[in-house]
């Protein structure tokens, strides 16, 4: 029984894996060892330790990886994605330095990055625009849409990518996996089966194919997004509108927050940089 087989990881719980194979099985695979780098997305190869069921001996080299990480711990999210696509809605209102920190992680992997503002047949839809108006002015795709009305829109900006579904609770993620995918249920209670009716209870995340070339890994909703594996610099780096200032300013270790002749300061006086951005920037710095 013990037949090497390469497959991909579509779905994580805990230290359980369901991986596709190339003809679609699916099996249940446990890492070997007691730690576990394996992340949805991941191309593994497996070796088959029952009818249903195998073990990952290795992981294909990534050409992404996106994670949130705290002092003590990090979380990994989705490996060899090219897109993220970051859900807000009008309704709750949503986490500004949450999304901030989102869009931070898509430029430290060089990701394609797409807002979606959606529920927008809601009357909270101008104070949620105004809300992203920083961002659309710095050159962010902004897509408006209603889930439960119409996600056609959104399938064009899928096509040809690995995107990664993430958001606060209570976005309307669920409802918008359900109108890209009809059968994400089916595919729900296929996966609770190969696991034993759902006794693995806790999705990290989950890939879903839209079509041959196409496919959309949706995580759980965050309330935290912890980014501390990036660096200053990195961080700076990552905000477009400072680009054109940084190295602009009287101090080379400059934190932009107090300093005199600060480059990015002095455009945000001059509003040349939104300052909501400049506050969000000194808030994850500061952390």
């Amino acid at each position: 029984m013990n037949e090497n087989l390469q497959g991909l990881v579509i779905a994580a719980f805990g230290r359980h894996y369901l991986v596709e194979l190339p003809d679609r099985e699916i099996i249940e695979c446990v890492p070997r060892g007691k730690k576990s780098e394996v992340a949805c997305g991941d191309t593994v190869e497996v070796t088959r330790t029952g009818t249903d069921q195998g073990v990952i001996d290795r992981i294909a080299p990534r050409k992404t990886l996106l994670y949130r990480s705290d002092a003590f711990k990090q979380k990994i999210i989705a490996a060899n994605v090219s897109q993220i696509v970051v859900v807000v809605a009008t309704e709750p209102s949503f986490n500004d330095e949450l999304l901030a920190r989102c869009l931070l992680a898509g430029h430290d992997q060089n990701l394609d990055i797409l807002i979606v503002l959606n529920k927008c047949d809601l009357p909270q839809i101008a104070s949620a625009r105004a809300q992203l108006a920083p961002y659309t002015k710095i050159g962010y795709r902004v897509l408006e849409l209603s889930a439960k009305q119409d996600v056609t829109p959104l399938l064009s900006h899928l096509q040809g990518h690995t995107s990664v579904l993430v958001g606060q609770s209570g976005m309307g993620k669920s409802t918008l996996i359900n109108a890209l995918i009809p059968d994400a249920f089916a595919a729900t209670r296929e996966i609770s089966t190969v696991l034993d009716s759902g006794k693995h209870t806790t999705t990290h995340a989950r890939l879903y194919h839209l079509n041959a070339d196409s496919h959309l890994i949706d995580c759980p909703g965050v309330q935290l997004f912890g980014l501390h594996h990036l660096d200053f610099a990195a961080i700076e780096r990552s905000f477009p509108e400072f680009l054109p200032y940084l190295g602009e300013c009287r101090f080379a270790n400059c934190s932009h927050s107090h300093e005199p002749n600060c480059a990015i300061l002095k455009a945000t006086a001059e509003g040349k940089i939104d300052e909501r951005r400049l506050k969000l920037f000194q808030q994850i710095t500061a952390k």
